[in-house]
């Protein structure tokens, strides 16, 4: 019965296992652990004596386990320390002397032992307990010293340590110290100092030092040595340039670590509980679970070369594992600085528009006008960021480094969109009407001379600082200035002095208004104010009535010249004639007034100011510092000035009294001075590296550069940029490779083993056969002379061999001649031939006319210098020439276009091969290993639209619209180059302009004359009074025509008929006496929303009263319905679409404007001006210009390609160089796009792979035996391959190539021993390979870190006789990493004859032998009672017969098989056969079968019964056979049935043979 003990203690877990019987007490011995074996002093009260107790002795006992007994001894003690009576102690407090133990078995004692270290070295040690011991002075020989070691108690099964104390109990513990002798000690010996060195900086102050050696260590307690290194300061004149930081910074690693695997220990494992053993935690064990992050582990069939017995393969393969190691950034004060690196920029270069022109607008394009919406560009570079400590400048500046230390943050963006300002640009209201005449100030007026002005506003006004608006104010000189005038206003009717008709007066109304028409205090009018009251006259019954005076007409001209001046004028009419004795009407010329109009001249004058100058100093307005405007650093104020001049229109400049100096522009205003600004320069980047290695006679003398970058150019007079960015130098003089050579000295004699030796005889004998010679290497230098052997290692090569086989022929061995010189060779491809013959009796020898054997004519290809190139692999990418120069442009974004075709250059690899068909170097073949060839790129071309069309006609016939001009396509963009604009439904582009228009509705209008007298036909000499008719002219005008004549008239036609005023009306001349009425004044308006219940009025009044109250006057008043569009109108703002974006004529894209107009619109839909919704007071709340951005074409921009990087393989077809390239700024818009080609590769040269080679072991080899201990060995061959090592054959070629083949012999095993074993000797096979690696598992659990695999020998026997003598198996395990668990299981064969194969299988489907449960092992047999003979029928697993598939039990009363019939639907062919079906019945002969399926007759019928003529035939056959054991007098047994059968017995024969195989 298997049992596992585990014994738990303070320091970890023991477990172990024995075949025995119960021993489950042993776990009481964790309590013997927990006792202390140290004696103890227990003191009392009475502090003078106490008990003190000794250590505990051995556990004694009959038998082994919990029953045992442990004693010690108690003594009561002194404090004094002198021993007295038991009873001056305490009784109470007397420790135990007895208890008891686990006395511990004899086989436990195997379990655990004692592990020892080495002695460690002898050290001084104190006197007394708390001093050093002093050096003694006069020491002669030693000291007297200790030494220590390490004792463990450890585990025998897999020595892990565990707590001493369990040792003990076995034995007692190995001594820790010894004493030992100290040599006197010897103090530390150095040299003299070395001269000092340089300084370490430049510039600025640094060190300098001096050094000594150890001459002799200090030993055995002697003097330390002293400081090795002395330092002291120096300072240079140089002071440091700005920018340069005070330390150096440098990359500092540790070493490698050890190569660990991914599997290495501190990788968690997967799933798996493991238990800590180790001695080194105070806390109780506890089990942990780690977790292991799934890896693939690649197993291979060769094992690490420390094991004995090696499988080696055709070459070595590694498993790749990792190294780390520490990695800090070190400052020159010997501080951790952090190693962080970021990207830093230069400042933003100019603003260029020329990159956004496309090719065709590059051409049409003034380059030097070219204004708006651009791109600028700076440079991004790399730095390392100082430290906090570190003093920091005006502006940080640090040196630039390797961009690649960069790569893990996103480089800042180095392009952005700038705008450059185009010429101010103003969109301006129409013209005022000219205003009154007013003194230039009416604050202070003085003298007789005023200006009329006229006024326009700015709608929109472009952001551009370069110019100004045209002139906003136009004036006009006139006389006699009125800032303030009287404004008299009719307030009522005249009221008759004394009758109701006749002189009267009528009050008017009297306000003093400014210019603007606005009242102000009557007291700012000068002149004294009209009278209050007017003389009138009210017409009496029979006097002549005239109307009221008409408004003035337009005036003739719009200003007064020498030729013409402006005329207006007005009329009134007759309303009624005059009766008896009335007053006259006044005669016709009183009836019309004249006047002068725009008696202004025709000369108008202006301000005009040139643009502002640029900002210059103003020393009285400094500030003080500097202060940030807008982000620009300013440093004070400044003033602009400009030039103002008084412009006479369509003439020239004029004296500046000509205009009004209270509207003169500003002449000077503050701006703000930007700072002076220094060019700021990165310092210099470090100097590239130089050879490190010697170089070889007449090579070039290698350079090395530096760079260093401009990110600020000098603006406003600042320090200017130096021009030295670029520096390259010669490297420090390296010296030039030393020659050495190996010389060779003769070979010596062929020394043999001796014959005494080997024969084992003493006296002389033969001494010939297979030996060995050496010869003497020695190293010379380039004169021949003598060197030290590590210079030749180092410079000359591989060292030539030393030893070489040799032979001295023996009496019987064949003599040949030496081998005669190669013949002369041919040429390239042929042979030559070499030749030996035999000498003397060799000639007459068989064995010596072997030619196999001893060869007497060698041949061997001629060397040949001829080699094969043939181009190998694809040709790479067209390579443009690198248009950068390293040098005066470095540093600074240069306004060059990057070249992204033309002419190129494509390269392919060259494979140079000799004559064996092996790959050598492409030196031989081609200067440079390539195929160079031009190549071309096609330049882009970008997409071509036509020019601007004319504009369209307004979309708008009346009112605003939009006008437009557009683009067609013309040439599509191909390779790469500007795309075209989207197309719409018609494939047209959709390139398009629209302005803001405005179509009249009508150019043309009536204007009508004033209307004719009355004209009424009378009869006989009645009074001309009544009804009668007057008429008018009406013409045709055009729009804005200021004059009456003839000359301004246009046709008819022109005009809107339905608008045309009526020519003629029906007037009425009152009689005399009659009542006479005013015409009838305005109608009032309708409310705003034309309500239909509301009605509008007109009204008029009496201007003569009737004689006699029989005629009464008419009307006064008339009113009639608002109907909406006839009586009543509304009115509402209306605006046209937006206009596209309007940019300055020179500028192709960035910030622009809009527009839109307004315009009136009545109720009806026809297009009135604006000004007549202003006077319905509808308030204009929409924007009618604003701002807007055309987006910039910007082309896409690359980085400059990076240098071309090393070649992926060093060697092979397989290597190649990469550059790239990354986007600074994606396209936008219409600009070119970015090419698909960021990464470009180039063909490595194709030089050959040479490559060390292990042959397989051979055969083991017995000198001069066939059996017994022998040798195998390999060979160690140098062969060339193309690079990809499994697919490309691999040719030998010279050692030489590979290297020094003696070295690498060394650092490989090239014999081993081995046995080949006699005939009839039991021996051992060879180790088997390592098992893999295996956990020991519970439940898919692994309770082990670490697991085991196995090998083993078996034994073979040759002979019986001597199996007694045969050694016995043997096995070997080591620890592995990455086990797994692995689980058994049974598994079984399918059932044949009622038998089946069943064996063990491993979880990962290895067949095994052992692992799983022998109970549970499957049954390989089964058994049917009574036996399964029935046709188609099997035994069943449940022990009972039944029917193959296809076919259904027919069961018998008893539950017995009776027979098996056929399943219907099942098919004959496939169930015909019971052999095919059963599974368990031999295979038939295949043509037996074949007939048996061809035949027609059938044993059996479709429902599975035996037909009637199968029993007939069965008969016969019987009775055959019956008479055929007569014949054969065969008596004691009838014989078998034989295979021979008549015919029809042939089916019955084949159904039931497979239950004759049963």
């Amino acid at each position: 019965m298997g049992w596992t003990m585990t014994l738990k203690d303070d320091f970890g877990v023991i477990a172990w296992t024995r075949q025995a019987g119960s021993y489950l007490s042993l776990f009481l011995l964790l309590s013997l652990f927990s006792i202390s074996v140290r004696s103890d002093n227990v003191y009392p009260r009475d502090h003078h004596f106490s008990w003190k107790a000794g250590q505990w002795g051995q556990c004694t006992g009959e038998e082994c386990g919990s029953g045992g007994v442990q004693t010690r001894t108690i003594w009561c003690i002194h404090m004094e320390g002198w021993t007295t009576h038991h009873s001056h102690c305490q009784h109470m407090e007397k420790p135990e002397s007895q208890r008891q133990c686990f006395k511990v078995c004899d086989w436990h004692q195997d379990l655990f032992e004692w592990e020892v270290s080495e002695w460690e070295s002898c050290v001084l040690v104190p006197f007394f307990s708390n001093e050093l011991k002093l050096r003694a002075t006069e020491c002669i020989t030693a000291q007297h010293g200790i030494q220590r070691r390490k004792v463990y108690c450890v585990r025998t099964s897999n020595r892990t340590t565990v707590s001493s104390r369990i040792c003990e109990f076995f034995s007692q513990k190995p001594p820790v110290e010894q004493a030992c002798l100290v040599p006197c000690p010897q103090d530390c010996v150095v040299s003299d100092f070395t001269s000092w060195s340089g300084c370490s900086k430049t510039c600025g102050a640094g060190l300098q030092h001096r050094t000594r050696h150890v001459l002799a260590t200090p030993m055995y307690g002697g003097a330390i040595c002293p400081n090795l290194t002395e330092t002291r300061t120096c300072s240079s004149h140089v002071d440091c340039p700005a920018g340069e930081d005070e330390y150096q910074y440098s990359l500092k690693v540790g070493a490698w670590s050890e190569c660990r695997m991914p599997h290495h220990k501190d990788a968690l494992l997967s799933g798996r509980t493991t238990v800590d053993f180790s001695t080194m935690s105070n806390e109780n064990n506890t089990a942990m679970l780690h977790t292991l992050a799934s890896h693939q582990h690649f197993h291979h069939n060769h094992h690490h070369l420390a094991h004995a017995h090696i499988k080696y393969p055709a070459s070595w393969e590694l498993e790749v594992g990792y190294q780390t190691r520490h990695v800090r950034c070190t400052r020159s004060d010997g501080k951790n600085a952090m190693l962080r690196y970021v990207w830093r920029t230069t400042d933003w270069g100019e603003c260029r528009i020329l990159p956004l022109l496309s090719q065709q607008n590059r051409r049409l394009a003034n380059i030097s006008l070219l204004c708006g919406g651009g791109i600028q560009t700076r440079k991004t570079y790399c730095v390392q960021v100082p430290d906090v400590s570190a003093p920091h400048h005006r502006k940080e500046v640090s040196r630039p480094v390797n961009a690649g230390l960069c790569d893990g943050e996103e480089p800042p963006l180095a392009v952005q969109h700038c705008s450059i300002p185009c010429q101010h640009y103003c969109l301006l209201t129409e013209w005022s009407p000219w205003g009154a005449c007013l003194y230039d100030s009416c604050e202070e007026p003085h003298g007789k001379k005023g200006f009329r002005q006229r006024r326009r506003e700015v709608l929109w006004e472009s952001s551009g600082t370069l110019g100004t608006c045209p002139h906003l104010t136009e004036f006009i000189p006139c006389d006699d200035p009125a800032c303030y005038l009287w404004q008299v206003q009719q307030g009522g009717r005249c009221i008759p002095t004394k009758n109701s008709c006749g002189p009267g007066t009528a009050i008017q109304n009297v306000t003093c208004v400014n210019a603007k028409g606005e009242d102000v205090p009557d007291a700012y009018c000068v002149e004294g104010p009209p009278l209050a009251e007017e003389a009138c006259e009210v017409p009496c019954s029979a006097d002549c009535v005239v109307g009221p005076w008409s408004s003035w007409s337009t005036c003739s001209h719009s200003c007064a010249s020498k030729t013409a001046e402006g005329r207006q004028s007005r009329t009134r009419t007759v309303l009624a004639i005059p009766g008896k004795d009335g007053k006259a009407c006044p005669a016709g010329p009183a009836l019309e007034q004249w006047r002068v109009c725009n008696d202004h001249p025709c000369v108008v004058f202006h301000w005009e100011a040139s643009a502002w100058g640029p900002c210059i100093e103003d020393t009285s307005m400094a500030l003080n510092g500097t202060s940030l405007q807008n982000g620009t650093v300013t440093c004070a104020v400044g003033v602009q000035i400009r030039k103002v001049i008084c412009v006479k229109m369509n003439a020239g400049p004029v004296v500046n009294k000509r205009c009004s100096d209270s509207s003169r522009p500003e002449t000077v205003r503050p701006c703000l001075l930007p700072c002076k600004r220094d060019c700021i320069v990165t310092p210099f980047s470090e100097w590239t590296s130089c050879p490190s290695t010697c170089l070889p006679e007449n090579a070039t003398a290698a350079t090395q550069s530096r760079y260093r970058t401009i990110i600020q150019r000098a603006a406003n007079g600042g320090q200017e940029c130096p021009d030295t960015l670029y520096e390259e130098r010669e490297c420090e003089s390296l010296r030039v490779c030393p020659v050495y050579r190996w010389r060779t000295h003769k070979w010596s004699s062929c020394s043999l083993v001796p014959e005494s030796v080997r024969r084992g005889l003493s006296g002389p004998g033969e001494t010939c056969g297979k030996g060995l010679e050496t010869r003497g290497v020695s190293c010379v230098g380039q004169s021949g002379e003598s060197a030290n052997m590590t210079e030749c290692l180092q410079w000359a090569g591989p060292l030539p061999p030393q030893i070489r086989e040799c032979r001295v022929a023996c009496k019987d061995d064949c003599t040949l001649t030496a081998w005669s010189k190669f013949s002369e060779c041919a040429g390239c491809g042929s042979s030559r031939i070499r030749k030996r013959s035999l000498a003397g009796r060799s000639k007459k020898k068989e064995t010596c006319l072997n030619k196999e054997l001893y060869p007497l004519e060698e041949t061997e290809t001629c060397p040949c210098d001829e080699f094969l190139s043939q181009p190998y692999g694809n040709w790479s990418a067209c390579i443009l020439p690198d248009p950068s120069v390293l040098g005066s442009s470095q540093g600074w974004m240069s306004h060059r276009e990057v070249k992204e075709c033309g002419q190129g250059l494509r390269y392919r690899a060259v494979a140079c091969i000799n004559q064996q068909e092996n790959l050598v170097s492409p030196a031989l073949c081609t200067e440079s290993g390539y195929i160079v060839e031009v190549c071309h790129i096609p330049c882009p071309i970008d997409c071509k639209l036509s020019d601007w069309s004319a504009w369209s006609p307004c979309s708008a016939s009346c009112g605003s619209g939009l006008k437009i001009r557009s683009k067609w396509l013309r040439e599509k963009a191909f390779n790469g180059g500007r795309p075209c604009p989207k197309l719409d439904l018609k494939n047209q582009i959709q390139v398009y302009e629209a302005l803001p228009c405005y179509s009249e509705c009508s150019q043309y209008e009536w204007r009508a004359e004033p209307w004719s007298i009355c004209t009424i036909n009378t009869v006989d000499d009645l009074p001309a009074c009544g009804e009668g008719v007057q008429s008018r002219k009406i013409r045709c005008v055009k729009k804005g025509t200021t004059g009456n004549g003839e000359d301004s008239t246009v046709e008819d036609s022109l005009c809107d008929q339905e608008e045309m005023p009526p020519r003629a009306q029906v007037c009425y001349l009152a009689c005399p006496n009659d009542c006479v009425m005013a015409p009838w004044g305005p109608w009032s308006n309708c409310p705003v929303q034309c309500d239909q219940d509301t009605s509008r009025n007109r009204s008029r009044h009496i201007l003569r009263p009737a004689a006699s109250d029989n005629s009464p006057c008419p009307e006064m008043v008339q009113s009639e319905s608002c109907v909406l569009n006839s009586t009543c109108f509304t009115y509402q703002y209306r605006v046209s679409d937006w206009s596209t974006c309007q940019l300055s004529e020179n500028a192709i894209c960035g910030q622009g404007s809009r527009f839109r107009l307004l315009d009136c619109i009545r109720s009806d839909g026809k297009v009135m001006e604006v000004q007549k919704c202003e006077q319905f007071g509808l308030i204009n709340k929409w924007i009618l210009s604003e701002s807007c951005v055309v987006n910039c074409p910007v082309s896409c921009v690359l980085s400059e390609w990076s240098p071309w990087a090393e070649c992926t393989h060093s060697c092979g077809s397989r290597g190649q160089s990469v550059r790239s390239r990354r986007i600074l700024q994606d396209a936008q818009e219409e600009g070119r796009p970015c090419p698909n080609q960021l990464i470009q590769t180039k063909p490595c040269p194709l030089r050959p792979c040479y490559l060390w080679v292990l042959s397989d072991w051979s055969p083991c080899t017995v000198a001069g035996a066939a059996c017994g201990e022998g040798l195998r060995r390999r060979n160690l061959s140098c062969v060339v391959h193309w690079g990809n090592w499994h697919e490309s054959p691999r040719q030998p070629v010279k050692e030489e190539l590979c290297g020094d083949v003696l070295r690498q012999r060394i650092q490989q095993e090239m014999e081993q021993p081995c046995f080949v074993p006699c005939p009839g000797d039991c021996h051992l096979t060879e180790w088997s390979s390592w098992s893999s690696c295996q956990l020991t598992c519970l439940e898919g659990r692994s309770f082990e870190t670490t697991g085991r695999q196995a090998r083993s020998r078996a034994v073979i026997i040759q002979d019986m006789e001597n199996q007694d003598s045969c050694p016995h198996q043997v096995f070997e395990t080591q620890p592995c990493k990455g086990g797994k668990c692995h689980s058994y299981q049974w598994r079984t064969g399918g059932w044949s004859n009622n038998e089946r194969t069943v064996w063990c299988q491993r979880s990962d489907g290895v067949n095994v032998t052992g692992g799983c449960f022998p109970q549970k092992r499957p049954t390989t047999l089964r058994h049917c009672h009574p036996p399964c003979t029935k046709p188609f029928s099997h035994c069943t697993p449940s022990g009972v017969c039944g029917c193959e598939k296809g076919y259904t039990e027919v069961m018998t009363t008893h539950g017995f098989l009776d027979y098996c019939t056929r399943t219907p639907g099942v098919d004959n062919n496939k169930k015909a056969d019971v052999k095919t079906n059963s599974g368990r019945l031999k295979p038939g002969p295949s043509k037996a079968k074949d007939l048996y399926n061809e035949w027609t007759l059938r044993p059996v019928g479709p429902d599975g019964r035996v037909k009637l003529w199968v029993y007939a035939v069965t008969a016969v056959g019987f009775i055959l056979i019956l008479f055929i054991i007569a014949l054969s007098f065969l008596v004691c047994k009838p014989s078998k049935t034989t295979k021979t059968s008549p015919p029809p017995q042939k089916p019955l024969t084949l159904a039931y043979d497979g239950d004759m195989d049963m």
